[in-house]
């Protein structure tokens, strides 16, 4: 079949079992980050051959319950054909969006970072909802989610949130939802029940473990700690726990407060910060990091890549791809893959 040459089961096979011969290697677990490395390729590889075996045993099995619906002539029967064959499209379609990610950290975890813009309360409820829009996503993925600090809106919604996100491919999905996302409702907050547009900023970095591309010099940073105003505990509510740290040459901050330790959530908050600076190394192809600016883009009019409509039509449209849909419901509930995959297949074609 055709597809199995673009999945080329032969070659990640041949791939396993590299990676197995290398595991065996006297010597493997001197290096305890290497060879963890290894083992998570592997089973990633692992993972994507069966995926292919059961969608390749699945369309082996449709033929056959063609023949028998049609020798049954029952009507259910071949319904039960029909959501047989759309569910094997949908897993073929994501293992080929699998296929788009070949950047050098899609492999990683992902931490994604979302920042009320512009609009008062309805930015700060805004925020609050993309936030449960990328958890549901998440969910629908089978990542897991941890969130790293949360800073609540003292009359409503959030002012920011930051999200660990682990799983096969995590940053590799969630790449191109970074930008600004804008809304465009009725406001439930004003007395005159306006349309008000509202900003929210979305970071998504990758988190590295392994790689420390960048070197801090400690007098560059400025640490303080404050009491956690987030869930967690008597412990971490009423103890100096929470860390924020100011690489003053970019004047980058990260923070961090949910973790029940000072030492833990500043080790998070200088993980976090390595790959902030990293990323932005690349991007700009940097190696001095008194060269590295931290964005200064604000989340506001003219800036937006995806708006998303609520009254008086319904839409959720992407600036960048011209991908869009009606079904705004369905898209706050986490059903992003349209804009995702769009943005994979222009990026592919570059």
């Amino acid at each position: 079949m055709k597809w199995e040459v673009i999945f080329d089961p032969a070659g990640l096979k041949n791939k396993i079992a590299n990676l197995e011969k290398k595991s065996l290697e006297d010597g493997f677990w001197n290096d305890q980050r290497s060879a963890q490395t290894v083992l998570k390729e592997k089973k990633s590889l692992e993972d994507r051959l069966a995926r292919y075996d059961e969608l390749a045993a699945g369309f082996a099995e449709i033929s056959d319950l063609i023949e028998i619906a049609e020798e049954l002539g029952d009507e259910d029967e071949a319904h039960n054909v029909v959501r047989s064959f759309k569910k094997l499209e949908e897993g073929l379609e994501d293992m080929k969006l699998e296929m788009l990610l070949g950047g050098k950290y899609d492999s990683h975890d992902a931490i994604l970072s979302i920042h009320a813009g512009t609009g008062g309360v309805d930015a700060n409820d805004w925020a609050e909802m993309l936030e449960r829009m990328y958890l549901r996503y998440c969910e629908r993925k089978g990542f897991k989610t941890k969130i790293l600090d949360r800073q609540a809106d003292v009359d409503y919604g959030i002012k920011s949130s930051t999200i660990q996100i682990s799983g096969d491919n995590a940053y590799g999905f969630l790449k191109s939802e970074n930008g600004v996302h804008r809304l465009v409702r009725l406001s439930p907050f004003n007395a005159q029940n306006k349309r008000q547009t509202s900003f929210a900023a979305v970071e998504v970095i990758p988190e590295l473990t392994d790689e420390i591309e960048v070197t801090i010099n400690p007098e560059d940073l400025k640490i303080d700690t404050y009491r956690s105003g987030g869930a967690g505990g008597q412990h971490v509510n009423t103890t100096d726990s929470a860390v924020r740290i100011t690489h003053l040459p970019t004047n980058i901050v990260v923070t961090c407060q949910n973790e029940r330790s000072q030492i833990m959530n500043k080790e998070v908050a200088m993980k976090i910060l390595v790959s902030k600076l990293t990323r932005i190394a690349e991007e700009e192809h940097k190696e001095n990091l008194n060269e590295i600016k931290g964005d200064q883009s604000m989340a506001t009019w003219g800036s937006q890549i995806r708006n998303y409509v609520f009254q008086p039509y319904t839409m959720v449209k992407d600036t960048r791809t011209e991908a869009e849909t009606a079904n705004v419901n369905a898209v706050m509930d986490g059903n992003i893959d349209l804009f995702i995959k769009a943005k994979l297949s222009l990026d592919a074609k570059k």
